[in-house]
């Protein structure tokens, strides 16, 4: 399956300073001194190709600050003014889209509060037919691919040409390391199915944590996304909002530093070459492994059949602790990690099981059906 959007290349309507591409501002426009004086440093650097800053906030809960509100427009204007740096702010309504294009705002952005509603897409969408402003989109708080497709595909349907995606992490219940699970193989997914839609990583939202938004960047160049929008503000041990994953614009030229980039094609043929024979290697040994599973398969549907003629359960727990157990140890002898090895399993499992019951519920079924068509 591949994603038929209609987009321009990033490189139509934003301009990188340096490499990576770099987006960066404070989580929220506090007070105008705040916002002007961080994105006076921010531009010194020489990095920063866009100034992002959060007017209206959408928060978990009610009572926190959830915005300076209309009056931030005027502020990052200013900013705008002073220092040069095209602006971005987050939109949730119709009214917000109007309000920031009117005040000049160069590009705007859908939080993953809004994409995980396609109600509220759709007003965006609606608000933004007729305009040519670029958009970038967050994936959705969930785990839920179709999701963020859906607002990329609605937002695009509205005739914006100029789109990008962006990849903040995903909620989890399960407390880890990150405050926002990366679940990478999400991202590329998207990817996978849209490989000229720009993906921006977020390393602020998906670490909550400063000390993790180097890795977390590092992984993303790696992973060959376009850009970061990163979090940066002039003093955040004071600051009103995420204060713990905010780096000051010092911080966050250190940071960038320190990437090392990485390019997506290999022009030294000796090396092409080289890789080259890597990956059909690989490719023979995914075709064995293939291979090896249709067999394994045909062997689960011959059980499937004794199990059915002998009047035998479908799950026997003890049998699967038995192959968890063997095969983890197995593999870990093997440099497998026992995560992989379990996600592994439990896909193949879960499989053997499906094949197992339609073999057991086949002929039901059709005396079901018989049954229907005489009646």
């Amino acid at each position: 399956m591949k994603l038929n959007l209609n987009i321009e290349p990033l490189s139509n309507w934003i301009t990188a300073k340096s490499e990576p591409l770099l987006i960066a501002g404070p989580c929220s426009a506090e007070t105008e001194e705040q916002l002007v004086a961080t994105a006076h440093l921010l531009a010194k650097t020489g990095r920063v190709s866009a100034l992002r800053a959060g007017i209206w906030k959408p928060r978990t809960r009610p009572g926190e600050f959830e915005g300076i509100g209309s009056i931030g427009l005027q502020w990052l204007m200013r900013a705008k003014e002073e220092t040069g740096l095209p602006v971005t702010v987050e939109v949730a309504t119709g009214k917000h889209v109007e309000e920031a294009l009117k005040a000049g705002v160069d590009i705007l952005w859908v939080g993953a509060r809004s994409t995980v509603n396609p109600f509220t897409v759709q007003e965006i969408a609606d608000a933004l037919r007729g305009v040519d402003v670029p958009v970038m989109v967050k994936n959705p708080v969930n785990p839920d691919l179709s999701l963020w497709i859906g607002a990329l595909e609605r937002i695009n349907n509205a005739g914006i040409t100029k789109l990008a995606a962006i990849h903040r992490g995903f909620s989890s219940y399960e407390k880890t390391a990150f405050r926002n699970e990366p679940m990478w193989d999400i991202a590329i997914n998207l990817k996978t199915i849209a490989p000229n839609l720009p993906i921006i990583c977020d390393p602020s939202h998906i670490s909550g944590n400063r000390d993790l938004i180097g890795y977390i960047s590092q992984k993303a160049l790696d992973l060959d996304m376009q850009g970061l929008m990163i979090e940066s503000h002039i003093d955040p041990s004071v600051a009103w909002t995420d204060a713990k994953q905010q780096v000051t614009p010092a911080a966050l030229d250190e940071i960038i530093h320190h990437l090392a980039l990485r390019k997506p094609e290999i022009k030294n043929a000796d090396l092409k070459d080289k890789l080259e024979d890597l990956r059909n290697n690989i490719d023979k040994i995914d075709d064995l492994v293939i291979q090896k599973m249709a067999e394994r398969m045909q062997i689960v549907e011959q059980i499937g059949n004794y199990k059915k003629d002998n009047n035998i359960t479908i799950l026997q727990v003890n049998r699967w602790d038995e192959i968890l157990q063997k095969r983890t140890n197995y593999a870990k002898a093997l440099k497998l990690s026992t995560e992989f090895t379990e996600r592994l399993l439990e896909l193949i499992h879960s499989e053997s099981i499906r094949k197992q019951t339609e073999i057991m519920n086949k002929d039901e079924a059709g005396q079901k059906a018989e049954k229907l068509t005489h009646a």
